[in-house]
């Protein structure tokens, strides 16, 4: 099981963020109607980054190389303040103006992990946490060509704030990978768990 070959950071504080400071997200009140007429209140937060020609904040990549022992999927692991923890991902990120989700998810791929690869197809958008969050996304499935040269030795072209393990489990192991990885300490980031679930109902029927 790969272990973290860097070391957590430290938290110094935590305090509360004033909305005009606040550079990614904002938090927002918003007062309805529920479906009885009654006013009601309800606190989300809101992202700030969303390009104006975009409906979606950005893309989450799930690319598999297919090797010769079975399919495996790329993982990473990168640590979240707000949960002080190093967590196992899937690639992705923002999506810049002017910029598909296609164009966004080759970038994030070569940006984070070193790889190219070609979109296969995109997914509908999704939706991290509607409670809380107005955060939307697509999935990009994304194939990668092994036996290219410059998939060969791929070198990720991170930011410098940026500290990013890829690598990669076998999918017919991913359940009980990530259940050793979550006991050793990882946090498991919602899409990760959503294919492990998703692939161990294919199993229990037979799909």
């Amino acid at each position: 099981m790969p272990e973290s070959k860097y070391t957590k950071p430290t938290i110094i504080s935590r305090e509360p963020l004033d909305t005009k400071d606040a550079k990614w997200k904002r938090l927002v009140k918003t007062t309805y109607l529920d479906p009885n007429g009654v006013k009601r209140t309800w606190e989300s937060a809101e992202m700030q980054t969303r390009p104006a020609d975009s409906a979606i904040d950005g893309v989450s990549i799930v690319a598999v190389f297919d090797k010769t022992t079975g399919p495996e999927i790329l993982l990473l692991k990168q640590y979240r303040p707000a949960l002080d923890k190093i967590v196992v991902e899937i690639p992705g990120g923002l999506i810049d103006p002017g910029e598909t989700a296609e164009h966004c998810a080759v970038r994030e791929l070569k940006e984070e992990t070193g790889y190219v690869g070609n979109v296969e197809r995109i997914s509908r958008t999704l939706f991290n946490s509607p409670g809380f969050c107005n955060n939307n996304f697509n999935l990009a499935y994304v194939n990668v060509d092994l036996s290219l040269p410059e998939n060969q030795n791929p070198s990720p072209e991170l930011e410098e704030e940026e500290f990013i393990e890829v690598f990669t489990l076998p999918m017919k192991t991913l359940f009980s990978d990530l259940k050793k990885l979550e006991k050793d300490g990882f946090a498991i980031e919602t899409r990760v768990v959503a294919l492990a679930e998703g692939l161990e109902l294919a199993k229990k029927w037979d799909l």
